[in-house]
């Protein structure tokens, strides 16, 4: 189909047009050969490009010489045409006027070097449009990847714990606090773009349905940050007895924000399920190492905290400092909080 519309225009059109693509092309390749982006094989298109191009070049260098010639022979023509026509008339009667030959009549031609420079400006100027567009278009329209946003609303009802619980956050208003559009840069991969965010309104676990604890996670390429509510009766210093018996290792107790406050690490929970066969799947694993940052509702220490966690598929670990900022910038953007 482009040969076919190629064919149609015009030949100073269509020459100019071959030329400026294969010269273009050509040395596109062979600089990117020379990089070592293709070897040889790079090369050897580009120099076929560059051949492509002088055959086409050494076309219109012929066509305008048979064009200047064409021109000085119909000069001559008509210059000798009216040489004889001066000389058949006597020179007592008045000269009629001079009519050159039909033969020698000049049909107006385009101009051939207008055309050429016309068709060059169209090339330039849609290559300059394609340039452009991604810099001139919409968000919408940028092929760069756009940040994930939070569902908008919670999917039914909110569970009883919630009615009962004055002041608890929603797992949408969790992920809403989370998802902050600086939140690469205080993770310190400031190139990244969140590839998931959801928030979740639910209750814990071993509570019977009677203890609120909505959560909410933002996932990265390289961290996962998640931060949940639980709205129980236990406080820092209880839950830091806590951990006494448990298997959180480097457990520091500080303050954030005035509150009570606990750093904590432990293995997150690695679980397979085959939705395929029916089977149960694999047994559960201890998966990556996470940190987590407990931090208490009120300075009071009166019962129930924040948890934000961070934890990666490598097992690597942002510092601490990366959760004080995290809580610094997250909690008092929440909702009665």
């Amino acid at each position: 189909m482009a040969g076919f519309l190629l064919r149609l225009l015009p030949f100073w059109v269509r020459e100019p047009l071959l030329i400026v693509v294969g010269a273009v092309f050509g040395v596109r390749i062979l600089y990117l050969a020379a990089l070592g982006d293709g070897g040889w094989m790079a090369a050897g298109i580009g120099l076929v490009f560059l051949v492509f191009t002088a055959v086409r070049v050494h076309s219109v260098v012929r066509a305008l010489r048979a064009r200047r010639d064409r021109r000085r022979t119909i000069a001559a023509d008509a210059a000798a045409a009216g040489t004889v026509t001066s000389a058949a008339v006597p020179p007592t009667a008045p000269a009629p006027a001079a009519r050159l030959p039909t033969t020698a009549t000049r049909e107006k031609e385009p101009n051939a070097w207008a055309q050429a420079f016309a068709a060059v400006a169209v090339f330039a100027a849609l290559g300059a449009a394609v340039w452009l567009t991604p810099h001139l278009s919409p968000a919408e329209a940028d092929s760069t990847p756009q940040a994930v946003s939070c569902p908008s609303a919670e999917d039914g009802e909110l569970p009883s714990a919630y009615a009962k619980t004055p002041g608890a956050v929603t797992g949408a208003e969790l992920c809403t606090a989370l998802n902050r559009p600086d939140l690469a840069r205080i993770l310190g991969t400031p190139e990244e773009t969140a590839t998931s965010a959801s928030g979740t309104s639910d209750t814990a676990p071993l509570t019977d349905g009677k203890v609120a604890q909505p959560e909410a996670e933002v996932r990265f390429d390289t961290y996962t940050v998640n931060v949940s509510a639980t709205y129980n009766k236990l406080s820092i210093a209880q839950y830091v007895d806590l951990m006494k018996f448990g298997q959180e290792t480097d457990v520091r107790t500080i303050t954030v924000l005035g509150r009570p406050a606990v750093l904590a690490s432990d293995h997150t929970m690695k679980i397979e399920i085959d939705l395929g066969s029916g089977a149960s799947g694999g047994p559960v694993e201890q998966g990556p190492l996470a940190r987590t940052l407990s931090v208490a509702f009120d300075a009071e220490d009166r019962g129930g905290y924040f948890d934000i966690t961070v934890w990666s598929t490598s097992g690597a670990l942002p510092d601490d400092g990366v959760l004080l900022d995290l809580a610094g910038k997250v909690l008092p953007t929440l909702p009665r909080s």
